[in-house]
């Protein structure tokens, strides 16, 4: 039969083929078919005769070949044929399909339909056919009876197409089915349908279908709908991060975790890849991804990021046209983030209404972490995101050369923490990467080298991190750095010191490097450039440090903080101790030529000696020769001269100028400090032989110090050639010479002074010699201060770089107060009785802790060693603390009247110096601070007190003090008073917020504030500054602005001179004196801040309310009243508004207050707007707007609005008066000046009318979306008409000069400048909000 058909099909006409096939029953044809089919043969030629004789044309033909497109459909998915001969049949189905008539293609693409319905199909290979159909079935024009209806062959698809998406699709085809899509010509509403149903499907399949799905997903993305794509694959993954997490962090023993999490990391992975890959071939996705991100970041940064997200947004930097635009929205994210938390965290009202979300911080290095599965194409995005975090927001440079990194202002949080997440990004993913470590490392060298003129401390502690992290590892990248070390030389000191001080590690690993730095360094020793030659200093005083000689003390026992880095080489390296001694002797060689360079060069040497004797306790009798030797060029042996030391040889002279060639204070220093550290750390612990070898050395040394010492006692200043008569002008060359001759003079008393007390035993002949060497630097500070005409600052300004070590500082301290030892008593008394030397040493001590405060550290030994810093300042202050609360002010101050300050007040601003050194330096040990302050005997009971119970004892305490100076009526002391409130606001810091003794604190300083009314402006700031910042962690501030606007009006007056304003006295501390311009600034600023909270919860809302969410979203706004965040932003703008109706009505004088205010009511109405403009949004998709706005909307057009106005013209007048009371002599030049502040200050004005007109216009659009008239409270503005009245105008030009007050009536602002009704009691009943 077979062969009869081919036969007749090689005939030209098809009529016989046709007869012959209609004779044909359909079973035998179907049944022909399998068999040829099942044996293999080939079957195309079969089929394409019959479909020859089967035209579409005749209703037979067409009904045969549906017959046969079944049938052979049945064939191919029956899995019993060859896959050359069912791919041959499908090949031949797709060709004959758009012969159909329509309904026939209905018919068969319900079959498919059904089929995968009921999931009959077993390997879906027919499904190739379905996206003909549906293509040929849209291009049948005619009408089909479909359904009870008539659709045409586009509607028939579309609604195949819906009933396809909402059948169940087995697991295994789903994949497969949409691939199908790609070629079937998709509608908008079509794509959607389709996009939604894979959506769904993507939970429903295992982890590794993902991938190919999304992969097909993206190809029919290029059809439309690109954005859905994108949100729900993003949206897919970050709920599986989730769920995994929670899986990880929940107590779920591993078996049950139901993904392995290297696993789900690789599919996100390949997830991303197919993602970036679409985006190369469409750029329009990209472009969809990015807009995507940007419209959701508007509401909550936390909201429009995850891991997953960040992921692919740093893969995507990969194509060049996306890179900038990303970089820009991922660093925009991380510090919208970190201001938010800012933002947060300094309001209690904020944290009541937006819960805490995780950070974009942690979700970035999540991504890092992530990023260990084979993620390379996020590492490199990672990488430089790094590197622009660090640029974009490291220290910056201020114009006196100090960087801004050490200041903790709240405006600089956000930077830093954005700085350090970059170094925290590049330190991670070099840990976790070994093929980007050599691009990371180069990348912070080029920086290290090529920024000389920015500061780069943070790039020095990332390199540092990185090599602490394993310096084994970076052998591999030594060419590098030995690089780098050629620049030495050029570089600055700190870099320098920074930068050897990071690579030590790598010393002590590779020698070759070693080798290299050395030969730098000498190098760099007999450079032309004075900074070359400290660099090579700093650098061999560093090796000497690091590199230990056998026999020396361990690090405990010599009691040096050693770098973390240096711990870790120790376990690395065993090193040589006998090379390292040979090389350290080398080392000393060199620096001993040092001693005949600059000042500077020696002046470092002499500060770097100490450090490493500490470190290398072996080369003390090297450093200690090198140093006697020094020494004796400038002793005078003799004992019977004086002075004893040759001053004149420490000069170099030439021509006019003269300098410092040798700092004999430093020097001495030096040898006093090792001299010292010799007898308490290496002398016990010495054999006999070795002792004796050494004693006479360190005797010489002893018995030196001993002379100068006699000597320098009975020297006058006439031996220093110092005396009154001397010339000390800072002109001439024998001034400035004499100027430093004094300066070294006194430092030298200061050596002096520490070394006879540290050798004194409490020996009172010592402390004789010591105050002795007092009255000598005091007579010398005496003459300077007299001759300089500078007064007391002289003096201060000296102990600014005082040679007392802090150590030495704080025993002394401890002695002079607290040494209550009976054998003791009477050689302290003799220091005791000089309350100079007290007030001298008292001063010291704030020196030292304004220069940590500054620097971060302070001079003199272990001056960079914070733990031991800690230290002293614990001893510090508790001395001072019981110096200032056992002898308060008044009781000091009653006694003897002397110059300056009293030792009391010195002592209270040592302890707020202090408390604001710890808190910006030792945030982290204020527990170990507090402990300290309180008894000794008491620290092991207290272990388990919290912060906040420690800071409430110390602040009682203060109250007491503020309490006591606040009683003394007459004799009241500003400078005290401010400087307690400094105190109480650093230690409430400390407290718990939520804790009872914050709400203590509160109200204590609520009390104070309204009983007692000091006429004392900068008192009155820094407690009102006090209450706010306690307010603002407690609960919103506006009701406490609110009464402070009403005593301000009250005590200012009303700016109707006719209108008597009833006094309101909520705070005593506000009266005529504080009253303008102290508290209204301050108010005003508070008033600031609580808008720009509001306007930030505004801008939240309106995020929340994105435009995908409206449609639906509507049933869920149709009840806008009840949103807490709503409410809240109403209820303080309706507050907010009483305030400032309070204000705009009171008599401020002209300048800051009315500036500020004008500046405050613009930004007042700006938050109104985005408020009704917030509602506009609601509108549309609720239809509604809650009562408490209208009432809001009502408050502002009748207590606000038309004050404003008032105001305005008051302002204006209060103006055009203020020239006419100038005198005659300067008329000219004070007009000039008047008449530019009130330019200056008249500039808010127009801003002020925009933003009200701006406010009305969007009301009135309010009013017609939400079919409430808003507007009827409203008097609209006329501040732009004025009219010019004729006669008035004549009379003023024929008067010109005698009545400038007509002025101000020339220009009548339409009805606002007739006149106001009088005013009743200025508090009118403001309508409540609620």
């Amino acid at each position: 039969m077979d062969q009869k058909i081919l036969s007749l099909a090689a005939e030209k006409t098809t009529d016989k083929l046709q007869e012959f096939l209609q004779t044909l029953n359909e079973d035998d044809l179907t049944n022909l078919l399998q068999n040829q089919a099942v044996k293999g043969k080939t079957i195309g030629a079969l089929l394409r005769a019959i479909f020859k004789g089967s035209p579409c044309s005749q209703e037979a033909g067409a009904l045969r070949r549906r017959k046969i497109y079944t049938c052979c459909v049945q064939l191919v998915e029956s899995g019993d044929l060859q896959k050359e001969v069912a791919s041959e049949i499908v090949g031949l189905l797709m060709l004959e399909a758009h012969r159909f008539p329509g309904p026939l293609l209905v018919e068969l693409a319900n079959e498919f339909i059904g089929a995968v319905g009921e999931g009959n199909l077993v390997n879906g290979k027919s499904l190739e056919l379905l996206p003909i159909i549906l293509t040929a079935l849209t291009t049948k024009k005619e009408v089909m009876t479909y359904g009870k209806g008539e659709l045409s062959g586009e509607e028939c698809k579309k609604q195949l197409i819906n009933i396809l998406c909402s059948a169940r699709w087995d697991q295994q085809y789903v994949i497969q089915l949409t691939s199908m899509f790609k070629d079937v010509p998709l509608t908008a509403e079509e794509m959607e349908y389709v996009v939604e149903k894979v959506l769904k499907m993507f939970s429903k399949l295992n982890l590794q279908e993902i991938p190919p799905l999304v992969y097909q997903l993206l190809v029919i993305s290029s059809k439309g709908n690109r954005k859905s794509v994108l949100e729900g694959i993003i949206s897919f993954f970050n709920d599986l991060d989730k769920q995994h997490s929670e899986e990880q962090s929940g107590d779920e023993l591993l078996d049950l975790v139901t993904v392995p999490s290297g696993e789900l990391r690789h599919v996100e992975g390949t997830v991303i890849l197919h993602i970036v890959f679409a985006i190369k071939l469409d750029c329009e996705l990209g472009r969809e991804l990015l807009k995507h991100l940007k419209a959701r970041q508007q509401g909550d940064s936390s909201n429009n990021l995850c891991p997953f997200s960040i992921a692919l947004l740093l893969s995507v930097t990969r194509i060049q046209r996306f890179e900038e635009q990303v970089f820009d929205l991922l660093k925009s994210s991380v510090m919208k983030s970190f201001k938010d938390l800012q933002l947060l965290q300094g309001s209690k009202f904020l944290q009541n209404l937006v819960p805490q979300r995780s950070c974009v911080s942690t979700m970035i290095l999540d991504v890092v972490k992530n990023s260990v599965h084979s993620w390379d194409h996020v590492t490199q995005g990672l990488v430089e995101f790094g590197f622009i975090l660090m640029d974009s927001y490291g220290p910056k440079k201020i114009l006196d050369g100090k960087t801004m990194e050490t200041s903790s202002g709240p405006s600089r949080m956000p930077n830093q923490h954005a700085c350090k997440l970059g170094a925290d990004i590049l330190l991670e993913t070099f840990k976790i990467h070994e093929m980007i470590r050599q691009e990371i490392l180069e990348q912070v060298l080029n920086r290290v080298v090529t920024r000389t003129s920015s500061p780069i401390s943070h790039f020095l502690d990332l390199l540092s991190n990185i090599i602490i992290y394993s310096p084994l590892v970076l052998q591999s990248c030594s060419s590098k750095v030995t690089e780098t070390f050629d620049y030495l030389s050029f570089l600055p000191l700190a870099t320098v010191q920074g930068l050897l001080k990071a690579v030590q590690p790598l010393l002590k690993v590779s020698m070759s490097m070693r080798d290299s730095l050395i030969l730098v360094l000498r190098k760099a020793m007999f450079a032309s450039q004075l900074d070359a030659r400290k660099s090579a200093v700093a650098g061999f005083l560093l090796l000497l440090k690091n590199f230990k000689v056998l026999g020396s003390l361990a690090s405990s026992q010599c009691s040096q903080s050693i770098g973390v880095s240096q711990v870790y080489v120790d376990v690395h390296s065993r090193y040589n101790s006998v090379a390292n001694e040979t090389f350290c002797l080398e080392i000393m060689d060199s620096l001993k030529r040092c001693l005949s360079q600059q000042s500077d060069v020696r002046l470092m040497l002499y500060e770097g000696f100490y450090d490493v004797l500490r470190r290398n306790s072996q080369l003390a009798s090297s450093i200690m020769q090198t140093l006697l030797l020094q020494l004796k060029q400038f002793y005078e042996p003799k004992s019977d001269i004086l002075p004893p030391l040759k001053l004149e040889a420490c000069f170099l002279t030439q021509g006019d100028q003269v300098s410092l060639q040798e700092p004999l204070d430093h020097l001495l220093c030096c040898i006093q400090h090792c001299l010292a550290w010799y007898k308490s750390k290496v002398k016990p612990l010495q054999q006999g032989d070795e002792e004796e070898e050494e004693e006479g050395f360190y005797q010489e040394l002893d018995d030196i110090l001993e002379s100068i010492t006699n000597r320098m006692i009975k020297s006058e200043l006439e031996d220093f050639e110092l005396d009154k008569s001397a010339d000390f002008s800072q002109n001439t060359g024998i001034g400035i010479k004499n100027n430093i001759c004094a300066s070294l003079v006194m430092s030298i008393c200061e050596v002096l002074i520490e070394y006879n007390f540290s050798i004194s035993n409490f020996s009172k002949n010592k402390f004789e010699e010591v105050l002795s060497l007092f009255m000598c630097y005091k007579k010398l500070s005496d003459v300077l201060n007299e001759k300089t005409g500078k007064g007391k600052t002289k003096m201060a300004n000296k102990t600014n770089d005082s040679f007392l070590s802090m150590k030495f500082v704080s025993d002394l301290l401890i002695a002079l107060f607290r040494d209550s030892t009976q054998s003791h008593e009477e050689s302290l008394s003799v220091l005791r009785s000089s309350n100079e030397f007290m007030r001298y040493v008292v001063n010291v001590a704030l020196q030292k802790v304004q220069q940590l405060r500054e620097t971060g550290h302070v001079s003199g030994p272990d001056g960079q060693n914070s733990d031991k810093i800690f230290q002293n300042l614990c001893d510090i202050t508790r001395v001072l603390l019981w110096r200032y609360t056992s002898i308060p002010t008044a009781v000091e101050e009653s006694g003897k009247k002397e110059k300056g300050k009293s030792i009391s007040l010195l002592c209270l601003e040592g302890l707020q110096k202090i408390f604001s050194a710890v808190e910006q330096f030792y945030q982290s040990r204020i527990q170990h601070f507090l402990r300290a302050l309180d008894k000794e005997g008491e620290e092991e009971e207290d272990a388990g007190v919290s912060v906040t119970q420690r800071a409430a004892f110390q602040i009682r305490q203060f109250q007491r003090s503020l309490l006591n100076l606040l009683s003394e009526k007459e004799d009241f002391n500003s400078k005290e008073a401010s400087l307690l409130v400094t105190v109480l606001s650093s230690l409430s810091r400390l407290l718990e917020p939520s804790s009872p003794q914050f709400v203590q604190m509160l109200a204590w300083t609520s009390k104070i504030c309204k009983e007692n009314s000091w006429e004392d402006t900068s008192f009155c700031k820094s407690l009102m500054n006090l209450l706010f910042s306690l307010h603002v962690l407690y609960k919103s501030p506006v009701t406490l602005l609110r009464d402070l606007s009403q005593d301000i009006h009250g005590q200012l007056g009303d700016i109707d001179q006719d209108v008597e304003v009833e006094k309101s006295n909520h705070f005593a501390m506000v009266n005529l004196r504080t009253a303008a311009p102290t508290v209204c600034l301050l108010v005003l600023s508070r008033a600031e801040k609580v808008l720009e909270e509001v306007d930030w919860l505004i801008a939240k809302l309106k995020g929340q309310m994105s435009p995908e969410t409206l449609p639906e979203g509507a049933s869920s706004q149709a009840a806008p009243p009840n949103h807490p965040t709503e409410k809240a932003v109403i209820m303080q703008l309706g507050t907010l508004l009483t305030f400032f109706h309070e204000l705009v009505q009171t008599a401020l004088p002209s300048g800051s207050c009315v500036d500020t205010l004008l500046k405050d009511l613009c930004k007042m109405y700006t938050v109104l707007t985005a408020l009704v403009r917030y509602y506009l949004q609601v509108c549309r998709s609720s239809g509604g707007i809650p009562k408490n706005m209208e009432k809001l909307v009502k408050l502002s057009g009748s207590h606000l609005t038309p004050l404003c106005y008032s105001f305005i013209s008051y302002v204006q007048n209060k103006k055009s008066k203020n020239p006419k009371y100038t005198g005659d002599m300067k008329k000219d030049k004070t007009v000039a000046t008047a008449m530019s502040r009130v330019l200056r200050e008249t500039k808010p004005i127009p801003n002020l009318i925009f933003a009200i007109e701006q406010y009305e216009k969007f009301l009135i659009n309010l009013s017609k979306k939400s079919k409430v008239n808003l507007m009827q409270h409203m008097k609209l503005s006329t501040s732009r008409d004025f009219k010019i009245k004729g006669n008035i105008l004549d009379m003023v030009l024929q008067e010109e000069g005698e009545d400038e007050n007509e002025e101000g009536t020339a220009l009548e602002h339409g009805a606002q400048n007739r006149e106001p009704a009088k005013k009743k009691r200025k508090t009118k009943e403001m309508p409540e909000l609620m």
